[in-house]
């Protein structure tokens, strides 16, 4: 893929920064001539993914979440939110619906909703290291 232009955010893993995250995204994202659908798509994966940094990566205490986002000639936008917190030891259990971690009023479908707006959606994780979520999403716009 011929990648058009990149950008990078890091900020504090304080829940007010979610929608930081999700509109400044999405401003960038809309160099591709994209329908308000897929605007919408994307604002919810990074709404997702940052919030799971928020309230499962760092818990009970503050650290940075780093988002990086590109957008590509063949109308592929590539979102990367990663953290340095505790990491996931079970990926593939963390992926299934309905799972959680964390028990309470949290509803565990955060990657599931990820997943259902993505065209395809990647999850490395170490424990101690922290995780690393990559979402594409193909559009039907393309470069302005």
């Amino acid at each position: 893929m011929h990648k058009l232009n990149e950008m990078k955010l890091s900020f504090d893993s304080r829940s007010v920064n979610e929608g930081f995250a999700r509109v400044a995204v999405a401003a960038f994202a809309a160099q591709l001539d994209m329908t308000v659908d897929e605007l919408g798509d994307i604002k919810t994966i990074v709404s997702e993914a940052v919030t799971n940094c928020i309230v499962h990566a760092y818990r009970d205490t503050i650290g940075t979440i780093t988002v990086t986002c590109a957008v590509f000639a063949e109308g592929v936008v590539r979102v990367t939110v990663r953290d340095r917190g505790c990491g996931i030891a079970d990926v593939k259990k963390a992926r299934e619906p309905l799972y959680t971690g964390l028990g309470g009023d949290r509803s565990g479908l955060g990657f599931s909703v990820m997943e259902s707006f993505s065209d395809r959606l990647t999850v490395r994780s170490r424990v101690g290291v922290g995780t690393t979520v990559t979402m594409e999403k193909i559009v039907r716009g393309k470069a302005r």
